[in-house]
């Protein structure tokens, strides 16, 4: 009768973690070739010094890992907490007390009389943990610790991952520059001559102020690529933690080199060692877990032992005597019968945080399949679209030659040579920007293979010290 006034009946979590290896996704990945997953120092494939000397540099310590650790920090010390509430707990204390009553409240001896006390004692209490409840609390506080401690490896991904993007978008900003700069000089020669067919009385002013437009509209795009390098530069000072006069020492990047696309064989199963947020999100479904088992542990009698050892005197000169000794202790024994639904409530709170976190690491594993998939695909489509870029570059440069052998033969005028200038401009902005898509897909492959983390080796929570060096 007393189990059925607080009862666990019909409350049970509804979610079920998904198996990584029921998402099939051999189709979408067989078109590629067998790779392994990224190295620690990945961003090293694209074969630029400046590049790895700036990651080293952010992964020293910048504002966002600072919050990461502290974070981490903060949770170690939480799951401290909860381990210390399942151990017993000692102290010493020392009192003195005193006390006058009032003759109007009792009379003499008692009363108008001083009376004090010197109090010494050793406390003692311990909370056997008979049905689990603080152990439960304890790994759950412990899972959120993992969590944390994983959530910290993969700032330090997303850090590294944005410096190189950033890099990449530095190096097309100074591509599309060269581009600019080029279009600039063909249209002021479009300008010169044009004036010159003017003066000769062969033209009129249409020409003159249509290649006026083409050096205004030059000059514009030369303006936004030197903004779009201060932005760059900006942005990848912000990234080292540091101020904008940091960016103005990042010199032009080399030619960077994208290699050829592929996944590890033993994918979407082996994914999860090494995406730091699936393996975070695995963590804190675990943690829910727990959550629910100390839920369901509190609906059972609790049981605490305490004691007191001391030595009480009203005098120092009596206080060590055997007269003075104070013995005081027992257990005590409580079952919740009626708690207005508490309890329920508390369980229902923790299937529903059960649910949510299982919920959060299935979507997470369906959306971490997804960014592999999409940065194959993409990389796979940029591969031939710059191909098809290639041809057409070679096709106008090759017209843009031929202009010019006709030009030196007296065949054709200078202003033929500029005209067939701009499909060639136009197909190198073009492929420059193909480029940065395409190096940029690396960056996201690596990214979503989870960035050359090795999760299984990662340090027990158990070491604090290790697990915030990590």
């Amino acid at each position: 009768m007393l189990a059925g006034c607080a009862s666990t009946h019909g409350l049970a979590p509804e979610g079920h973690p998904t198996d990584a290896d029921q998402l099939s996704a051999g189709r979408s990945f067989g078109a590629f070739s067998p790779a392994d997953f990224p190295s620690n120092d990945w961003w090293m494939a694209f074969g630029d010094p400046q590049l790895d000397a700036l990651v080293a540099q952010a992964l020293q310590g910048t504002p966002t890992l600072d919050v990461a650790d502290a974070r981490l920090r903060q949770a170690i010390a939480q799951a401290g907490l909860a381990d210390s509430a399942r151990k017993p707990q000692l102290g010493v204390g020392a009192q003195y007390s005193g006390i006058r009553i009032p003759e109007t409240v009792a009379p003499a001896p008692l009363g108008g009389a001083y009376t004090g006390v010197i109090l010494l004692n050793l406390d003692l209490k311990y909370d056997p943990d008979f049905w689990g409840v603080r152990r439960a609390k304890w790994q759950a506080a412990l899972g959120q610790a993992h969590a944390a401690q994983v959530d910290a490896q993969a700032a330090r991904v997303a850090l590294a991952s944005n410096v190189v993007s950033t890099y990449i978008t530095l190096a097309q900003a100074f591509a599309a520059q060269d581009v600019a700069v080029a279009d600039k000089d063909r249209a002021s020669h479009l300008l010169s001559l044009a004036g010159q067919r003017v003066k000769a009385g062969l033209d009129s002013q249409l020409p003159v102020r249509q290649a006026e437009g083409g050096v205004a509209s030059a000059s514009q795009q030369v303006e936004a690529a030197q903004q779009h390098i201060a932005a760059a530069r900006n942005a990848l000072a912000a990234l080292l933690g540091k101020g904008p006069d940091a960016g103005l020492a990042i010199t032009r990047p080399t030619v960077l080199t994208a290699p050829s696309p592929g996944v590890p064989a033993v994918l979407p199963s082996e994914l999860l060692g090494h995406r730091a947020d699936v393996v975070a999100a695995r963590w804190r479904v675990e943690a829910a877990s727990q959550g629910i088992r100390a839920s369901k542990a509190a609906f059972y009698p609790t049981v605490n032992l305490s004691g007191m050892l001391g030595l009480a005197s009203g005098g120092l000169s009596d206080l060590l005597s055997s007269k003075a000794l104070l013995v005081q202790g027992g257990p005590a024994i409580s079952l919740p019968i009626f708690d207005g639904g508490g309890l329920r409530n508390q369980l229902a709170r923790s299937d529903a945080d059960y649910d949510l976190a299982v919920a959060d690491y299935n979507q997470i594993l369906v959306s971490a399949l997804q960014q592999v998939a999409d940065a194959l695909q993409s990389a796979r489509s940029l591969d031939a679209q710059i191909a098809s870029a290639q041809r057409a570059q070679a096709s106008a440069k090759a017209a843009w030659q031929l202009a010019q052998i006709r030009y030196r033969a007296g065949l054709a005028t200078q202003l033929d040579v500029l005209v067939a200038q701009q499909p060639l401009l136009q197909s190198e902005q073009q492929l420059a920007a193909l480029h940065a898509q395409r190096l940029a897909a690396t960056v996201d492959l690596d990214r979503a293979l989870g960035g050359g983390l090795d999760l299984a080796a990662t340090t027990p929570i158990t070491e604090p010290a290790k697990a915030i060096a990590q």
